[in-house]
């Protein structure tokens, strides 16, 4: 066979890259759980005096900096022998409350290898994975990860995109966020439209007992939660009822959406956030799809597939929540309210 050896050195860079950032993610956890990225971004500091702030040892700060500096998540300036963060790095890196948390990305991460096992099971045996199987360190990855997101796009954009959903809020409105998980998407809209009702659903009973203790120490007293699955809730005459990047997880979205539609009042709304995806392949193949379809083997695949469901996937697409929101769902109007490069916004009504 003939090998085209620019092709090949191409590749191999590619490869070489992404061992990298593999070789690299565990540093990243450790980065952030030490709090040498927090130290870092406060000014320029020597491997000596980082690891003295830190209370770490130097020759592992030492050699942990040059992994980061060869990364580009560090710059070092050789002349003074300093490291530091630029603004961008840190705002990425550094506050679990700011708009990106990428080191809550890797608790994520880390919780498939946790799932390796049954992850090369599964894909042996057609099996799933229930979500309450993880590691923990899934469940605090995926508040860290998605709060961001709602802390730069909820309140600001996505719920403005819904028609006249904030007006509701802002005099007071009844709300149910289903499969809400630690309750971030919950207790931040509760905290912004303290006139409105906001019920929090999952069917993981360890999730609930968090979010009631987060929304009791925001003082979030307009919300609470209960353990119920997402065709099993009891709420009725909803003003909004949200889905916030899990529709495509649950084992009978089609029951989920009708059940959704009994609860929402005759001129609700229903808010369904969904990882952004073209409706085909080939629209998918880039960066945020293999970040998307990597998150979706490994979790939400087995997440549906644990309770026989049809596994929508991550990257299932417009048309295909259509499909199943209105075609199956009884909903009869469907749009796209608003988008992220990361998220769908899709609003639905009666």
């Amino acid at each position: 066979m003939a090998v085209d050896e620019a092709k090949l050195n191409e590749f191999l860079g590619k490869a070489v890259g992404d061992l990298g950032a593999a070789m690299s993610s565990a540093l990243m956890l450790v980065g952030d759980r030490l709090g040498l990225y927090r130290e870092l971004a406060k000014g320029a500091v020597t491997s000596a005096e980082l690891a003295e702030r830190t209370g770490t040892n130097e020759r592992y700060v030492r050699e942990w900096l040059g992994n980061q500096g060869a990364g580009g998540y560090v710059q070092y300036d050789p002349a003074t022998e300093l490291w530091s963060m630029s603004e961008e790095q840190a705002l990425c890196l550094t506050d679990p409350n700011g708009p990106v948390d990428l080191p809550g990305a890797y608790n994520i991460v880390e919780a498939t290898f946790h799932a390796l096992g049954h992850t090369v099971d599964n894909f042996r045996s057609g099996a799933g994975m229930e979500w309450g199987e993880h590691h923990p360190c899934l469940f605090e990855g995926t508040e860290r990860f998605f709060r961001a997101g709602y802390n730069t796009n909820l309140i600001g954009s996505w719920l403005p995109a819904l028609d006249g959903v904030v007006d509701k809020l802002q005099r007071g409105a009844k709300v149910g966020d289903i499969g809400c998980g630690h309750g971030a998407s919950t207790i931040l809209m509760a905290l912004t439209y303290p006139d409105s009702e906001f019920v929090g659903y999952d069917y993981h009973a360890e999730s609930i007992d968090v979010a009631t203790e987060k929304a009791a120490a925001a003082g979030a007293q307009n919300a609470r939660f209960e353990v119920a699955d997402a065709v099993g809730y009891e709420g009725r005459g909803f003003d909004l009822i949200a889905f916030f990047d899990c529709l495509h997880d649950m084992a009978d979205p089609v029951s989920v959406a009708r059940h959704a539609r009994t609860a929402v009042s005759s001129d609700g709304t229903a808010m369904i956030v969904e990882p952004f995806a073209g409706d085909v392949v080939t629209d998918n193949l880039n960066p945020v799809g293999r970040v998307m379809y990597g998150a979706s083997t490994q979790i939400c695949v087995p997440v549906s597939l644990a309770r026989n469901g049809p596994a929508l996937g991550a990257q299932a697409g417009e048309a295909r929540i259509r499909e199943v929101v209105v075609d199956g769902g009884g909903f009869s109007r469907f749009r796209r309210a608003t988008e992220t490069p990361f998220n769908l916004v899709l609003e639905a009504r009666p």
